[in-house]
């Protein structure tokens, strides 16, 4: 077990692992444009690799992005609670408590714990959870109208023409199949790096803090998954993906909007880093409970 355990973790952390030891040898890094081409580009032609020939039915796959919106929705009422025993600004910790790490940190893990069948599991839960904080984590750091944001994420058209396949049961022509599988190839390498180079570029402070919130986000976002996965009836292995992507560490992306919305930038960025450290510790127990 410890085998396996160490065989899944280790591609992340060394992913992660050039990214800030790159960083850190004084090596320069275009954090902008990587997370554009990651998200404009890979992340959809990653969605369609693995949505368009999976062996999922469509309901499955709404019942996935369903589990996913309640736990994310419930998790927002969770920070109400979070902010009264931080007493921290509630506002402040909304974003960091609904929206884990599910994309270059969670789909790694779960493609290596989990395999290719698992992963068309991951893929669903990070689209939802990107489709949230896109829209409302705009809103809410005034980037202006979501639903334009919405209208501009690539993302969503992916998600729109794999679901349509699902439901037909059509494959994509074996030149764009091979086209997009190669492109997606990219994704999760850079999304890695990139994690590795944003928590090197992230100046903590209030560790004792953000250590505190990681200590109380992560068996919440546990149970909750988890209840609601027994809720709505989700298969076995979906179940498992569902708490393991939800107890992911608090995504890059919130210090991010943080930054742009001029709140608790520092001390979401303390969350991300000290979540980040403690997943190293949890989940190789969490993977050895679920697997």
């Amino acid at each position: 077990m410890v085998a396996e355990l160490f065989a899944v973790m280790a591609p992340v952390l060394a992913g992660a692992g050039l990214g800030y030891t790159w960083i850190r040898l004084g090596h320069p890094y275009p954090v902008d444009f990587v997370t554009r081409l990651v998200f404009n580009i890979g992340t959809p032609a990653l969605v369609l690799a693995s949505l368009s020939g999976a062996d999922i039915d469509a309901g499955s796959f709404g019942r996935t992005m369903l589990a996913a919106a309640l736990v994310i929705i419930t998790m927002a009422g969770m920070a109400f609670v979070l902010a009264k025993l931080l007493r921290r600004d509630w506002r402040v910790l909304l974003a960091p408590t609904m929206y884990p790490n599910t994309g270059n940190m969670g789909l790694p893990v779960v493609l290596y714990a989990f395999g290719s069948a698992g992963f068309v599991f991951g893929i669903t839960i990070m689209v939802t959870v990107s489709l949230f904080q896109f829209t409302i984590g705009a809103m809410m750091a005034s980037r202006g109208n979501p639903l334009r944001t919405l209208a501009k994420t690539p993302t969503v058209y992916a998600i729109l023409i794999a679901l349509a396949l699902l439901l037909t049961d059509t494959e994509l022509p074996l030149w764009l199949d091979n086209s997009v599988d190669l492109i997606s190839g990219f994704t999760v390498p850079l999304m890695l790096i990139t994690l590795g180079v944003s928590l090197a570029s992230i100046q903590v402070k209030g560790l004792k803090s953000g250590i505190g919130f990681s200590l109380l986000r992560i068996p919440i976002a546990a149970l909750v998954a988890w209840g609601i996965g027994v809720l709505v009836g989700l298969p076995p292995m979906a179940q498992s993906i569902l708490i393991l992507q939800m107890s992911m560490p608090v995504a890059v992306f919130n210090y991010l909007f943080a930054l742009r919305a001029g709140r608790g930038a520092a001390y979401t960025a303390s969350l991300v880093f000290c979540s980040t450290l403690l997943s190293l510790i949890y989940l190789p127990v969490l993977l050895a409970i679920l697997m």
